[in-house]
């Protein structure tokens, strides 16, 4: 079942209908060619591609490493506004467990949605000005465009990628963490334990210990 549209945009720049200065690069594997599609309300095109992953596509204990093979799926439909693009991807984790720090290695899939306005294409509401202004330049600061008939996935499937990501990863649901004394992990030795002693009778021992040392010392002096 397709998500809805993503309107979250905290971790990746889109790319304004002003802001076309940089051109995209139709080698880029995350960039996507849609002129197969026209402007014809309706045309559908089926995309399947292995791509690696880009960098810094993860969180601090856990991600996607930098050119990992990530597999596409996408379906790209061309609507009034632009392209709607619909998409599944699945891609390697690599990270280390929150409790006991040993590597962590799974399998990632998440799907996504996203449409691309045509640069011209006004996906705002025309005819208001004053305070409805404020609401639409934030709208368009969410929208993605097209670049000719290209368009750039990576902000995208970042978002969605780091989204699905699990905030807490552990090697197993029960993992028992490293001894909180000695660091060791517990779930190599099961029995590890360490030998308390009862603070009431700490001080007594340090005189103890104390006093042999003394005596041993008189020992050796005679």
């Amino acid at each position: 079942m397709a998500c809805p549209p993503s309107h979250r945009r905290a971790r990746a720049e889109p790319k304004k209908a002003g802001a076309l200065n940089t051109r995209l690069d139709h080698r880029n594997p995350l960039v996507f060619d849609t002129h197969e599609l026209g402007r014809r309300p309706g045309a559908m095109k089926k995309v399947s591609r292995s791509v690696p992953a880009p960098k810094d596509m993860g969180i601090e204990v856990i991600g996607v490493r930098e050119g990992a093979e990530i597999t596409l799926d996408l379906r790209l439909e061309s609507v009034m506004e632009g392209v709607l693009v619909t998409g599944t991807a699945r891609a390697p984790l690599s990270g280390e467990c929150v409790r006991c720090l040993e590597p962590v290695e799974r399998e990632l899939e998440t799907d996504f949605q996203e449409l691309y306005s045509y640069p011209d294409a006004d996906t705002r509401t025309g005819g208001h000005h004053g305070a409805a202004d404020a609401g639409d330049d934030a709208e368009e600061e969410d929208t993605l465009f097209l670049e000719g008939d290209l368009f750039d996935l990576e902000p995208v499937l970042r978002d969605a990628v780091v989204l699905e990501l699990p905030l807490q990863p552990v090697c197993q649901d029960d993992c028992s963490g490293l001894c909180p004394d000695c660091g060791a992990r517990l779930a190599d030795d099961p029995d590890h334990h360490h030998e308390v002693t009862d603070i009431r009778w700490a001080a007594l021992q340090e005189i103890q210990l104390s006093g042999a040392e003394d005596g041993a010392d008189e020992n050796q002096e005679k």
